[in-house]
């Protein structure tokens, strides 16, 4: 009995002494530059967003928080270098939905574990979408897209930024809310789509807001509706799905950080603590919502919930469509 009584405490001894040397460190964190791997190439919404953060903790901390693009496979090289880090705090990997919710569907295989590879810190902003029209399609505004759907099946051309994104998604899921059948017409990333809606070569398009509020602005496409719960301040007369008469559609993509799996508690919940902070501060909140994003940092507990459901949605809608990676 006394031998287990010593082997217990013992135990409970280094637990407290690992747990001290934790603590410890996280309150040292960060001691030397952070990388943020982000995996697609620079200048995008999600490249843009990790920057503005990153300066702001770059401030904070006093260290350097270096955002490195690894772009490459939907995300998947990015993904993968940053799962095979050192799990320290000092690499992170900035997410969106796509690379968190629609890969671990749409690819049967991945070099990583999407369960167990990593650990949710917070979100950064949502990025909610656009749908946009064609110059020369008639429609003006959803209602009448509708009506002239449901009466011409099929006729209907929506592009997207490639098959089984979330752009592609989200037409799906307006599809479902609507009745509607449309025809997809994928491209090869969302700048060529672009072109060809204002060309008038397709009718639709659902885009971030970042992408598209320029061209809206100008002129060049239709506002149709966003998908957010509230109207986007970058694009205030276009009204929301709900407000134009299509219900539990809201969809569209968001920025996370993640870090590699083990990596300690205390440092986690130190980085979300911080980008909370940062994401509050009124210069970050107005360059994200001059990008057409919705600030929003979260806990570590409310990003993998969100991760969670927005993958059982649109795994539902992958295997539903037998959607393939291109």
């Amino acid at each position: 009995m006394s031998t287990i009584f010593h082997l217990l405490a013992a135990i409970a001894g280094f637990s407290f002494l690992t747990s001290l040397q934790t603590e410890a460190f996280a309150q040292g964190y960060p001691a030397k530059p952070v990388t943020f791997i982000v995996p697609f190439p620079p200048g995008g919404g999600t490249d843009i967003s990790a920057r503005t953060v990153a300066a702001k903790l770059t401030q904070k901390w006093g260290q350097s928080v270096i955002a490195e693009n690894r772009a490459g496979a939907a995300g998947i090289l990015g993904a993968d270098a940053a799962a095979k880090a050192r799990p320290d705090g000092y690499t992170l990997l900035i997410v969106n939905v796509g690379i968190t919710s629609i890969n671990p569907a749409l690819y049967p295989k991945l070099p990583y574990d999407p369960d167990k590879a990593f650990a949710p810190i917070s979100l950064i902003c949502e990025l909610p979408f656009v749908l946009m029209a064609s110059p020369s399609f008639k429609p003006g505004s959803v209602k009448e897209l509708v009506t002239l759907a449901k009466a011409n099946p099929d006729k209907v051309t929506f592009a997207s930024s490639g098959q089984g994104g979330s752009p592609h998604l989200t037409a799906e899921i307006f599809q479902l809310a609507t009745g509607t059948r449309l025809t997809h017409v994928p491209y090869k990333g969302g700048g060529p789509a672009m072109t060809d809606l204002m060309a008038g070569h397709v009718d639709l398009l659902f885009a971030s807001v970042l992408e598209g509020s320029g061209h809206i602005k100008a002129g060049k496409l239709k506002g149709l509706a966003v998908t957010h719960a509230k109207r986007s301040p970058a694009l205030p007369d276009v009204p929301t799905l709900a407000e134009a008469g299509v219900k539990d559609a809201e969809s569209g993509s968001w920025i996370a950080l993640l870090a590699p799996a083990a990596t300690p508690v205390a440092i986690i919940d130190k980085v979300a603590a911080d980008v909370k902070e940062a994401v509050a501060a009124p210069d970050v909140r107005d360059k994200l919502i001059a990008q057409g994003a919705v600030p929003q940092a979260s806990t570590p507990k409310a990003l993998q919930a969100l991760i969670d459901k927005d993958r059982s949605r649109y795994g539902r809608i992958i295997r539903e469509k037998g959607l393939k990676p291109e």
